[in-house]
């Protein structure tokens, strides 16, 4: 969440009310004006303040038109309605809330089910507000099984945690807020993830973890965390390092079970010791709910888990938010019964086919030069040709933008800072027909981003203010 340093100048800038917004006497609620920053002195009329918030809203990008986030942008009535019904639960009422607490159990249940627990029935997990928050658990896990390995010689040996450079920025704040090395493995040539030999090569008697990132927001692409596992056994037989892995499934771990499920990645590998994912991304679920799964109690430290008795039984919670609503955890049980795997394997591969389709289309332009293809997460990174110089990623961003459509354009990390991309996210409810509008939109716009003398961009870290 953005950091608000309030307005720097506030002034007496009033809101302005139409006359029409009065629900009985045209004039009634024009009396008084609200203030913008200060609360007003008078009530008004729920039908007038809520006309000023939806009127000031309208200048919000439409969210179906967003191909920046990862987040779901679309769901059915049904779900919206049981939302509605249980937005007023708070889920760490466990007591007063027993049948919202089961549903959650039953959402880790079957996560444990889908991701090849050894004995799903004994695998521990629990919801979160997003990935960021199940993230900062499972580091939290890591460090203090780390700590509990080395008491001899922690707090003075500094814990560090290995990673690709491409990880999303919740991997950052968990290094800064609990005082661990974050160990970053960069990008080299055309490798835009993590290398799994050069992580092992980082790992040494103080390293927590390793992070593999399934599904890079970068560019979309897996990491290969088999190939990670298997480096990480190699320095375990030459050097005794014992080292877990934690999997940051945050989009392709409601991906990949349902469209690769030949793809090792999961709890099938011993070395994984737990695995995040968003149910707000590809779990097909309104933001914000996350899920943690460890793959049984000893991969999360008791001293972590607090004990709720709910109806004379036992339920350990595990998370950094108290109160939180629990329509979002009834919503994903409603998308879990409601799709099953086959639904999922359906919706998901819609989803890839609209990415595949579109990345082919984009490349057949010819001004633009793929870095994936969307064949794994359903989204693609592409950049301009090398014979493009005309224009750039960024002006393509801008023009899209005048026709509604948000793609996003930014520049690669170290020591690939010299690559600027622009990245498309087909979620469910961007159809092969939106699609196909936005190709022709950026087929339109080339004819005039070709006669540029050169690229308007001057400043592209101010380019834009999308950030990972």
């Amino acid at each position: 969440m953005p950091l608000n340093e309030g307005p720097r100048q506030t002034g007496d800038r009033r809101l302005s009310v139409n006359p029409f917004y009065g629900p009985a006497n045209p004039v009634g609620d024009m009396a008084e004006a609200p203030p913008t920053h200060r609360l007003p002195d008078q009530p008004m009329a729920p039908v007038t303040a809520h006309q000023l918030v939806r009127d000031e809203l309208m200048l919000d990008g439409n969210a179906r038109l967003n191909l920046a986030t990862f987040v779901t942008t679309w769901m059915e009535p049904e779900a919206g309605v049981l939302m509605a019904e249980c937005r007023d639960k708070n889920m760490i009422d466990k007591d007063e809330y027993p049948r919202t607490a089961e549903l959650e159990r039953r959402c880790v249940a079957m996560l444990a089910d889908l991701w090849h627990a050894p004995d799903p029935a004994a695998a521990v997990g629990c919801s979160t507000t997003g990935s960021s928050e199940a993230c900062m658990l499972a580091g939290m896990a890591l460090k203090r099984r780390w700590a509990r390995r080395n008491a001899d010689r922690y707090p003075g040996a500094r814990p560090n945690l290995v990673m690709g450079v491409n990880v999303q920025v919740c991997w950052d704040k968990f290094c800064n807020f609990w005082e661990v090395e974050a160990r970053l493995v960069p990008m080299e040539g055309e490798r835009f993830h993590l290398d799994p030999q050069a992580a092992a090569e980082l790992c040494d008697e103080n390293t927590i973890g390793v992070v593999g990132i399934l599904g890079s927001t970068f560019d979309g692409s897996y990491e290969p965390v088999a190939e990670l596992c298997a480096a990480l056994d190699a320095l375990q037989e030459r050097t005794g390092l014992d080292i877990p892995v934690h999997v940051d499934g945050a989009s392709g771990a409601m991906v990949a079970p349902f469209l690769d499920e030949d793809l090792v990645w999961d709890f099938r590998l011993p070395r994984v010791a737990s695995i995040n994912t968003s149910g707000h991304k590809y779990g097909l679920v309104y933001p914000g709910v996350g899920w943690a799964l460890w793959r049984d109690a000893e991969a999360l430290p008791e001293e972590l888990v607090f004990r709720v008795n709910y109806l004379g039984g036992d339920m350990p919670t595990f998370a950094l938010n108290f109160s939180r609503p629990g329509a979002q955890v009834v919503a994903q049980y409603y998308t879990f019964l409601r799709l099953g795997r086959e639904g999922y394997r359906a919706v998901q591969q819609a989803a890839r086919d609209v990415a595949t389709g579109m990345a082919a289309r984009i490349e057949a332009l010819g001004d633009f030069q793929l870095l994936t293809r969307g064949d794994e997460l359903p989204v693609f990174a592409f950049t301009t040709a090398p014979d493009v110089t005309s224009y750039d990623v960024f002006d393509v961003s801008r023009r899209l933008r005048e026709s509604g459509w948000l793609v996003p354009a930014y520049t690669f990390p170290a020591n690939r800072e010299d690559l600027s991309v622009l990245r498309v996210v087909c979620r469910n409810g961007f159809s092969a027909d939106l699609a196909e509008l936005l190709t022709q939109d950026l087929e339109r716009h080339l004819p005039e981003l070709r006669r540029q003398p050169r690229p308007s961009t001057r400043d592209k870290s101010a380019a834009t203010s999308f950030h990972h």
